[in-house]
């Protein structure tokens, strides 16, 4: 294993992000911007409004192309004209309740679209590291109380994680038919789920539903108080990603592999006590006044979902960095500073991920001990 892996591997580097308008991908891009890369990314929209691409201004720090990854012919002459260094392809329909009213077009997205960047991979003649990520939902969810690691049965009895299913075979059957004879290119797949922290607006989300409630003086409406997640911040998973594709650009052993990131058992906590802990960042002690549960689900949800991270950690030493209480408190304090106009949302976030970093380095966990936290 090399000793080179670190942040700094980004900077001054060319890097594509798809889905660079949603919550994860404004996240990633504004942690590159930090890092010094010269970034470019594909969305078709601007997903939510609020937007938190827009609030930290990231049209300025990238340059933005609006363009549907299901648009194989365009999507093969932007990625030829960038020629990128690093690709992580995040575009998605990533709404579950989504995927049920329109089921097609999350299989055209999250399928076939995540084989149309693999199809325009294959024209690249540059040195290139793909990282695709997908979801803990690709996995067949048997409800069995450990984790799933990497080589469990994919499957999805809803749309959305059979269309994650449906991309993870797709990674697989393009690295073993095209890309492992590639030798300029690298790829892997990353798997995550329960992501919450600041600037998140999407639709039928916990933590977005709270925050638009309480803003408003309301009570939030929950389906299901007493469902498990394995909560994590986004900054945990995306520490992976950056971690996984820094190894590829250093050297080929993990090429072609699959892997999770997850939080410890410890964040595993229902959907009752997150927001029991996250009320708190707004002054609501009492449950009352925290939410409403409105006993209608709507559709098909798991009542308990996590994953074994054991393989990220013995290839690459990576693990979580934030206990439950600072992954909630980093969530609340965002929002309640965006709603209250308690300061720069730039700045706040930056400080976060500054934060996040610091953290990392106190625990030696690998890829912060060697980023040096540079910042250009």
């Amino acid at each position: 294993m090399s000793d080179t892996n670190s942040l700094a591997v980004f900077s001054g580097k060319k890097i594509l992000i798809t889905g660079h308008t949603g919550f994860k991908g404004s996240w990633l891009s504004l942690w590159l911007s930090q890092k010094g890369a010269k970034l470019f990314g594909i969305s078709k929209d601007i997903p939510t409004q609020p937007s938190l691409f827009e609030s930290l201004g990231l049209e300025k720090e990238m340059e933005h192309i609006l363009l549907d990854i299901r648009d194989l012919a365009s999507l093969k002459s932007e990625i030829r004209k960038i020629e990128p260094d690093f690709i992580f392809h995040m575009a998605a329909q990533p709404i579950v309740s989504l995927s049920y009213l329109d089921p097609l077009e999350t299989f055209t997205t999250n399928a076939i679209g995540t084989a149309n960047v693999l199809e325009a991979v294959r024209d690249l003649q540059n040195k290139c590291v793909v990282i695709c990520i997908t979801s803990d939902k690709c996995y067949e969810n048997v409800e069995w109380v450990w984790g799933y690691k990497e080589t469990d049965m994919l499957g999805g009895k809803d749309i959305y994680s059979g269309s994650k299913a449906a991309a993870e075979i797709i990674i697989h059957s393009y690295y073993h038919s095209f890309i492992k004879k590639m030798p300029n290119i690298k790829l892997a797949s990353v798997r995550a789920g329960n992501v919450i922290g600041g600037g998140d607006w999407a639709a039928d989300r916990i933590v977005p539903d709270c925050v638009r409630s309480w803003s408003n003086q309301e009570k939030v409406e929950i389906r299901n108080p007493g469902a498990t997640r394995p909560w994590q911040h986004v900054l945990e998973p995306l520490s992976g990603y950056l971690a996984v594709a820094a190894e590829l650009w250093d050297g080929g052993e993990f090429n072609g592999e699959s892997y999770n990131f997850g939080p410890p058992a410890e964040n595993n906590i229902t959907v009752m006590e997150l927001l029991q802990k996250l009320g708190e960042s707004w002054g609501l002690k009492n449950s009352q006044d925290i939410y409403a549960q409105t006993g209608e689900l709507k559709f098909s949800e798991a009542g308990l979902l996590k994953l074994n991270c054991d393989k990220a950690l013995y290839d690459f030493k990576w693990q979580p960095t934030l206990t439950i209480e600072e992954l909630i408190r980093f969530t609340g304090d965002w929002y309640y500073m965006y709603y209250h106009n308690q300061g720069n949302v730039v700045e706040f976030t930056k400080n976060q991920i500054s934060s996040y970093e610091q953290k990392a380095s106190d625990k030696k966990i690998r890829w912060a001990q060697q980023s040096q936290f540079s910042t250009l």
